[in-house]
């Protein structure tokens, strides 16, 4: 019991954490819903504070940065874009510098999601221009060792931004506390199928670190903490292939005709979730580790109507606004992005100045429900 109450009172305080840093700035008890007013509360609950501004930085007039995300069509990468470009413009106004003097961004991300083979082109590319700093969200935590090799042998830094690397001559990693996030999730998970059930998980992928964390942290508080919950099934994006041979070949054992048998290749995410949902009928509850992993459960729960489990995912998004109104999810937990988009920037500049650098500076989350959805500080931080 006691044990129980240590985590509760943890949770807990993850929630008061983020109310309190949103008041900080004197504004949360106004109705003040301006951009500038917006983008500050979300630079607000970055940790350590000193990554939130710009204060006492300087660069060359005319030096480069590169961030390069993990997917170029995604209202959350482009909350990143939007923090680290907003960044480099409050160092050049500080600065003074216009025209050619002006610090200059590149960020550029995968057209496709999570193509580490594009990811690392990109690397390659950015490097090829010497840039001061470079920031990366690591599609894959064991790709790009070469590049880092190459970027360290000429005095370009790299910063790491919501998904880690696995390289050990990293300057700083930008991210939410992931493993904090998932033990919020698994405890309000826990708590909506009266800490009794089966559950069913959703991972992004199997390579990065941030679905590492999310993965692990949920896992370990189910385990230590809500004996009488088990995780049925626990399913990976990236095994598809993998699930569609397993499907095609249960499903085509009992068909004799050639010409009737299914094709793995037409077996779809869907198909797949659809399938792990059928062969758990027992399931109280679904957990989802980011943007997609939530809106492609959400979409399969819809067209097999299954109102009945609980549902908690990660991410912000206005689709994810939409799950909410229409309680098909308990809750969310919603990321910064802006922050962590404006903190790699402060971050690359830290580093390439020789300045003291943190190994983590935590981006913060919260929870987010249909009931509080609403309020002012909780919209200050939806994308």
């Amino acid at each position: 019991m006691k044990k129980r109450l240590s985590f509760v009172a943890t949770v807990l305080c993850v929630c008061l954490t983020f109310c309190a840093c949103s008041q900080g700035g004197g504004n949360a008890n106004k109705p003040n819903h301006s951009q500038e007013t917006v983008a500050q509360n979300k630079l607000n609950i970055l940790r350590p504070v000193a990554y939130s501004n710009v204060n006492g930085l300087s660069l060359e007039p005319g030096s480069y940065i590169s961030i390069i995300g993990r997917y170029s069509d995604d209202s959350y990468w482009k909350e990143v874009e939007k923090g680290a470009a907003k960044a480099v413009e409050d160092l050049n106004t500080l600065l003074g510098y216009k025209g050619n003097k002006k610090i200059k961004l590149s960020y550029i991300s995968p057209e496709v999601r999570d193509d580490v083979n594009e990811q690392v082109n990109l690397l390659d590319e950015e490097l090829s221009r010497y840039p001061i700093a470079i920031g990366i969200a690591a599609i894959d935590a064991s790709a790009c060792m070469i590049q880092f090799d190459l970027a360290a042998e000429n005095g370009i830094p790299i910063v790491t931004i919501d998904s880690g690397s696995n390289y050990q001559n990293i300057a700083s990693h930008i991210a939410t506390d992931n493993l904090d996030a998932a033990k919020t999730a698994a405890a309000k998970l826990a708590y909506a199928i009266e800490e009794s059930g089966e559950i069913a998980v959703f991972v992004q992928d199997s390579k990065s670190t941030t679905a590492r964390d999310r993965l692990q942290g949920f896992l370990d508080t189910i385990q230590t903490d809500f004996p009488n919950v088990s995780v049925a099934s626990t399913y990976h994006l990236d095994q598809l292939e993998t699930m569609q041979m397993a499907i095609a070949e249960e499903k085509n054992a009992t068909i004799e005709e050639e010409k009737d048998k299914m094709k793995p290749e037409d077996i779809s995410q869907e198909d797949v979730v659809a399938y792990i949902l059928e062969k758990n009928p027992n399931l109280n509850g679904v957990y989802t580790t980011n943007l997609d992993t939530t809106q492609l459960v959400a979409d399969v729960l819809t067209e097999l109507e299954r109102a009945d489990l609980k549902f908690v995912g990660f991410d912000g998004g206005k689709e994810q606004m939409k799950l909410l109104e229409k309680d098909m999810l308990e809750g969310l937990i919603v990321q910064n992005p802006y922050g962590m988009g404006y903190a790699t920037v402060v971050a690359a500049i830290r580093v390439s100045l020789g300045l003291p650098n943190e190994s983590f500076v935590n981006s913060g989350y919260t929870w987010v429900t249909k009931e509080n959805m609403e309020t002012a500080d909780i919209k200050n931080m939806l994308y």
